[in-house]
């Protein structure tokens, strides 16, 4: 029988706006910071002016050069973890004595501990989650100063696969509410109805009344323009909201209109005066997973085109930056991407309220591991004691997002393997429905016998995920029958953007077995070709891992492992490589010649991409690609003369051609119905001579202040060519308040520091991260080289 999922939610992006009775002010700024480890420092009176003033989110690890020596290894991200403490000194208003006051740290990597005029406010143990404490019985008022201590443990190493950063990485904010108010996490709103006719929003919440007043909630319910569509009254009973508002003719969220509405909620008194508000985007559609079709959204077939992202934002490490964020899911979007996986972790809220705003669907990941470790110091320490509560902080914080789709418990869990499996599988499905029974509950599995899957035998999920397999594809359906399915991490794919070696007719597997901890017959400096026909052992190419999942509807969709190179676990190589390879896009931001072959199958644009670069020996005999959409062929040409026609097939996602080098030039035509639609030429390319600089901020401009322009560099020759084939090193430097932030050039064994202002371009690119303080006078970074220097204004360019 076919099992349909149906499930109905309201959207809610987190990031919320409140009344003059509630207010969230970033608490980022003039923090003191020290890598040391003294109990003494959380004493209010201790003094810290010979500390680091630094601004949060701060991530110390990133600020060193990588190394062998760290304890995380380069599984980690060849970087030091430690211990260092955040003090902060600050005031709170005689006025606002009375209030409810807290602190949230948006998340803190690891061991976390807070101390407020030297009260010791409690430990946090979870690196990737919110958390708040109440400031209120602590704090002083008026001109009396006040004293947070915060000291960050990430010294246990190694604790992870791949690198976390250490700090306060997240922004942290002070909130302040009346006593009496809504409380923001248990507030879940969702949608009973949601058609194009009629949506019905129902708001369910608590409130805090320690004085038990009589109290009242009204709902208003506004349009994108600000204009109120509905409205509803309600007496609160026993402390708790649950009214519903219906709304005619709702504009759907989908990913291509991701349409917000939003909600006020008002809490009054008996005579209708307000006490404490909370304002939050809200919108309406629905979800549908079918074990023969897929999945629907909004009712209408929908495949699910999906990247796995790590949390690490390249060279500004785990530190949190929105703008930086938003360009990595712009990129990805205008790949074709439709949906993100957080591997294997719960994201900054930032992320969820950009795919919210942006149209992009979300597998929300709570663990990598339960209680069997999978590091000598990982979670699973915590696990037995925190799991539960943890689980519910992830559930509550993310469940009022649009775009978060499914709830992930876990990936690639040891206890698939026995019968504790079973167990826990059953009692964190029932702690997410506790909470949100609205979406599906899936993990990330391996093991494609039912029989020996004991979190499939806890017959629990309603969605289950599987990792690779691709050759018990088909078999899936059968050992797991009426339960829909999803290819939940693909690929594997190993590239180094630029590097073409000779290609071999087989996908090679860099290591070639589970015996080999790193590849031994890999290539000296530490590249893998990018011609997608190297992957681990355990994986398999770009193009046939997309093949096998398009060609089978009962698959829901796929999410490849990666969208975006990310520090640490460097398959296939030892130190120096220090981040990965997997990654359609490296870890500078630069797309490699795979994101075409995506963007010719996901999007309608007009794709035509050709590989490689068009410099080698005479005699070379080099092959060609064309990745290329919305055409039936495409020829080559080398220095105007044909070569022949190529086209995709049934294997095959490129037109291929093998070719005899001769300087000059190549061209590709894609032909439809006979006539030629697009073309792309490369030529053999001088000495470099010149640099063109190219910057990036509008396209990821964002609602924060602490927005970042993106400085590519590209080496050219005297003729304009782009050069690929040498390097040097540059140099960035900005006026005044104007703060290089970080460079990376995307190569995986590139051992300067991140932070550092200079870097060798790689395969004729180089980035810088730039920050733009108030202060700025002239607007511009300055570029020094062997070839000069150029002064680039901080203005976007295409």
């Amino acid at each position: 029988m076919t099992r349909i999922l149906y499930v109905f939610l309201s959207l809610l992006a987190a990031t919320a706006t409140f009344g003059q009775s509630q207010r969230a002010l970033k608490f980022n700024d003039d923090w003191h910071f020290s890598l040391a480890d003294d109990l003494q420092f959380r004493q209010e009176n201790y003094n810290d002016r010979q500390w680091e003033r630094v601004t949060l989110p701060h991530d110390w690890s990133i600020l060193s050069d990588f190394g062998a020596e760290f304890p995380a290894g380069n599984a980690g991200g060849a970087l030091p973890g430690g211990i260092g403490w955040y003090r902060k000194i600050f005031q709170v208003a005689a006025k606002d004595k009375g209030q409810h006051i807290s602190i949230h740290f948006g998340g803190a990597y690891r061991y976390t501990e807070i101390w407020i005029n030297g009260k010791y406010l409690g430990k946090h143990s979870n690196g990737y989650l919110s958390f708040s404490h109440d400031l209120s019985p602590y704090l002083r008022y008026g001109n009396t100063p006040n004293v947070i201590a915060v000291r960050v443990d990430n010294s246990q190493q190694p604790n992870s696969r791949w690198y976390t950063g250490s700090g306060i990485y997240r922004d942290v904010h002070l909130k302040y509410q009346q006593h009496t108010h809504i409380l923001p996490e248990e507030t879940f709103i969702t949608t009973p109805e949601v058609s194009t006719d009629k949506g019905t929003l129902r708001v369910q919440s608590q409130i805090h009344n320690p004085e038990k007043r009589n109290l009242q909630v009204a709902l208003h319910l506004l349009d994108q323009n600000g204009r109120r569509v509905a409205s509803s009254t309600a007496a609160v009973k026993s402390n708790k909201i649950d009214q519903t508002l219906s709304l005619d003719k709702p504009q759907l969220w989908d990913v291509e209109s991701p349409n917000l509405y939003t909600i006020q909620l008002l809490l009054q008194d008996a005579e209708g005066k307000e006490l404490n508000s909370l304002t939050q985007r809200v919108g309406f559609r629905s979800i549908a997973f079918d074990v023969k079709k897929g999945f629907f959204l909004n009712g209408q077939p929908f495949k699910i085109l999906g990247v796995c992202l790590h949390h690490d934002l390249g060279a500004l490490g785990a530190a949190f930056n929105k703008s930086a964020a938003k360009r990595q899911l712009v990129m990805m979007k205008e790949m074709g991407v439709n949906a993100i996986r957080t591997a294997h972790n719960p994201p900054a809220k930032e992320v969820l309220d950009l795919c919210d705003e942006m149209g992009l669907l979300v597998y929300d990941e709570a663990y990598d591991m339960w209680q069997k470790r999978k590091n000598k110091f990982d979670y699973h320490q915590d696990f037995k004691e925190h799991h539960v509560a943890d689980l519910q902080a992830l559930i509550k914080r993310d469940r009022n997002h649009p775009s978060v789709i499914m709830w992930s418990i876990g990936n690639e869990i040891r206890e698939q393997f026995d019968s504790t499996g079973t167990v826990l599988t059953k009692e964190m499905t029932a702690v997410v429905k506790a909470l949100d029974s609205t979406r599906p509950v899936t993990a990330a599995l391996t093991e494609t016998n039912y029989v020996k899957n004991f979190i499939a035998q806890a017959q629990a999920l309603d969605v289950l995920g599987f990792n690779y397999k691709y050759a018990d594809y088909d078999k899936l359906p059968k050992e797991f029958k009426n339960v829909p399915l999803i290819a939940s991490e693909t690929t594997s794919g190993l590239q180094t953007r630029g590097v073409y070696d000779a290609l071999h007719d087989t996908i090679q597997f860099w290591p070639a077995s589970s015996k080999d901890k790193f590849v031994t017959n890999g290539n000296p400096d530490f590249t893998v070709s990018a011609y997608d026909n190297v992957a681990a052992y355990w994986g398999t190419s770009h193009e046939r891992a997309w093949l096998e999942v398009k060609k089978r509807d009962f698959l829901a969709g796929i999410f490849v492992w990666t969208g975006f190179d990310y520090l640490g676990e460097p398959v296939p190589y030892p130190y120096p490589a220090r981040s990965s390879y997997y990654g359609i896009v490296d870890l500078a931001g630069f797309p490699k010649d795979v994101y075409y072959m995506y963007q010719a199958e996901w999007t309608d644009k007009d794709v035509l991409h050709i590989l490689p670069h068009w410099n080698w020996k005479k005699g070379d005999m080099v092959d060609v690609w064309a990745y290329y959409n919305n055409a039936d062929e495409a020829e080559l040409f080398l220095n105007g003369k044909s070569l022949g026609k190529s086209s995709k097939n049934a294997d095959r996602l490129h037109a291929a051609w093998k070719v005899p080098f001769e300087a000059g030039e190549i061209k590709v035509v894609k032909y439809h119905k006979g006539k030629a639609v697009q073309e792309q030429v490369k030529r053999t390319a001088g000495v470099a001579k010149k640099i063109k600089a190219r910057v990036t901020h509008d396209d990821f401009k964002t609602d924060d202040d602490r927005d970042l322009y993106f400085v590519e560099v590209q080496l050219l020759d005297d003729k304009g060519e782009a050069v690929a084939h040498e390097d040097i090193e540059i140099s960035f430097e900005g006026s005044v308040g104007v703060e290089v932030l970080g460079t990376d050039n995307g190569f995986q064994a590139d051992l300067r520091g991140l932070n550092n202002p200079k870097r060798k371009t790689f395969k004729g690119k180089a980035l810088a991260i730039v920050r733009m303080g108030d202060a700025a006078t002239t607007k511009a970074v300055r570029i020094k080289s062997s070839l000069g220097e150029i002064s680039v204004p901080l203005e976007t360019t295409k």
